[in-house]
């Protein structure tokens, strides 16, 4: 899989690996659920274009502004499910960020499989089309305060707290080197 190689990568890269480096060194890759088809739904979006501006809690005192951008609704694990997609106020107004959205969440792997603070989706505004956008839940991961605690991470709203598990997408912790 792209993703897992590229997150891989990514976190055994001196320059951008969010591991600290005694971590970084014993890296060998991030463990991942069996990819599923079973993750990747269609899901139906509503934009909410008036919603208010709203500081997000995260793991430190730092409380960016977000800004709730859609709804999406889909049917996972037999059930309907429906989480909010979010688009930071930071973001919304650089250029290489200005189509990424944000969408964190929780699920009853949290704290047993994953990472009991919960985990992310990066979704694209561009890839909202007629009203639908694919959410893949194998491309989850975890947040870089799950391997560092120097970093703040956003921390998913209750209204995006599932009552089902997502197995799909990054484990919590990390493979070491043998």
């Amino acid at each position: 899989m792209n993703f897992q190689n590229e997150l891989n990568a990514r976190f055994a890269n001196d320059d951008t690996s969010p591991l600290k480096n005694k971590d970084r060194k014993q890296f060998q890759a991030l463990p991942f659920f069996e990819w599923n088809k079973a993750y990747v739904v269609i899901a139906s979006v509503r934009l909410t274009p008036d919603a208010p501006l709203f500081k997000m809690e995260t793991t430190t005192n730092r409380n960016p502004l977000y800004q709730q951008y859609a709804v999406a609704t889909f049917l996972l694990n037999g059930q309907k499910q429906t989480l909010k997609i979010y688009q930071s106020q930071d973001s919304k107004f650089s250029f290489d960020y200005k189509d990424y959205l944000f969408l964190p969440f929780k699920d009853l792997t949290n704290g047993e499989e994953t990472y009991e603070g919960g985990r992310y989706l990066d979704v694209f505004i561009s890839n909202i089309i007629n009203g639908e956008i694919l959410l893949d839940f194998n491309r989850a991961y975890n947040p870089y305060c799950a391997y560092n605690h120097n970093y703040s991470c956003p921390i998913p709203p209750v209204e995006n707290h599932l009552n089902t598990k997502i197995e799909a997408g990054v484990k919590k912790g990390f493979i070491q080197k043998d």
